[in-house]
């Protein structure tokens, strides 16, 4: 079935961590509003790496219908640790899904793997070269309030060195320092986009929108990195349209977050979600059934996490969790 034009709407929290970190900011938060600001952003890299791995826990063997759940962008290496690039990857997936001798191998990697279909890719294989946007793309996900984040120290119990390395006798005494950033609470809105005349050139199905939503709320569950904090994720909305030339846009610039500004500039900021509220009203007013985009809308789909209150009322289909 075809999948049709839309937008995605994704809330999430952390606590006591930073979910993407920048590496020329001594890997404190990404800042690209400036510090007057205060908001702090996580990459779509990051996100879409969320629903990848996802997707790979899910489908190790690329299973699903015939073989088409293969994830293109991951990390593979041979017997003795050398890591695959884009071609030896692409040849991989082809030969694991049964596809090795398919006359159309760009057609048959499109067939083969998920984030292709969806996100797009540049891959190369039997000496060609390929780019293909993907017709999901999803924007930089913003904190909806200012972040001040906190530098702190600790010690491991296990030397850097072991006794060997260092030559000695005896190994150190002391265990090793670390220091990170780290924040104790923030939450996040990224929008996304879906064009439905890219997903006919990629062939992306409803079954793979459907696997896209389920990877972005349980890839964030399925997260496990220390630093990247504790993730949750609180609303998720699909608005589809009836055009595919049709987009309200920018869903995110009409939510809310209470406290405002200033108690999360105070001394005493929120730290759980127990303290927030979601305002959603201006949202709902804008793709709700008294939307002046209403005739242009052909669903609206959510869901929410049971701890996150709101003010105002989603409009829609409630989604099963997955």
């Amino acid at each position: 079935m075809a999948v049709n034009s839309g937008e995605i709407l994704f809330v999430k929290a952390v606590k006591d961590g930073i979910p993407n970190r920048d590496p020329l900011n001594d890997s404190d938060a990404r800042r690209i509003f400036g510090e007057d600001d205060g908001r702090i952003s996580l990459s779509d890299v990051s996100i879409k790496r969320d629903v990848r791995d996802y997707v790979l826990a899910k489908y190790p063997d690329g299973g699903g219908k015939g073989g088409s759940y293969y994830v293109f962008c991951r990390e593979e290496r041979t017997p003795d640790g050398k890591l695959l690039g884009r071609d030896r990857l692409a040849e991989a997936i082809l030969e694991r899904a049964g596809r090795k001798d398919h006359p159309d191998k760009p057609a048959a990697l499109l067939e083969s793997a998920f984030d292709m279909r969806v996100f797009g890719a540049v891959f190369s294989v039997s000496k060609k070269s390929f780019h293909k946007t993907g017709p999901v793309q999803f924007g930089w996900a913003h904190s909806l309030h200012p972040v001040e984040t906190r530098y702190v120290q600790g010690t491991v119990v296990m030397p850097s060195r072991d006794v060997s390395d260092a030559g000695e006798d005896e190994g150190k005494e002391q265990g090793t320092i670390w220091t990170t950033y780290t924040l104790p609470f923030a939450v996040f809105a990224m929008p996304g986009v879906i064009n439905a005349s890219i997903a006919e050139e990629t062939k992306m199905s409803e079954d793979d929108l459907e696997l896209l939503l389920e990877g972005l709320w349980k890839g964030t569950l399925h997260r496990q990195a220390r630093g990247r904090g504790i993730q949750q994720p609180l609303l998720l909305i699909h608005v589809e349209y009836k055009d595919r030339f049709f987009r309200i846009g920018y869903l995110e610039e009409y939510l809310n977050l209470e406290p405002g500004r200033e108690a999360w500039l105070g001394g005493q900021p929120p730290t759980s979600l127990e303290e927030v509220t979601l305002d959603i009203s201006k949202l709902a007013g804008l793709i709700g059934s008294n939307s002046p985009h209403c005739d242009k809308i052909a669903r609206v789909r959510w869901i929410k996490t049971p701890g996150l209150k709101t003010k105002g009322e989603l409009p829609g289909e409630e989604l099963k969790m997955w």
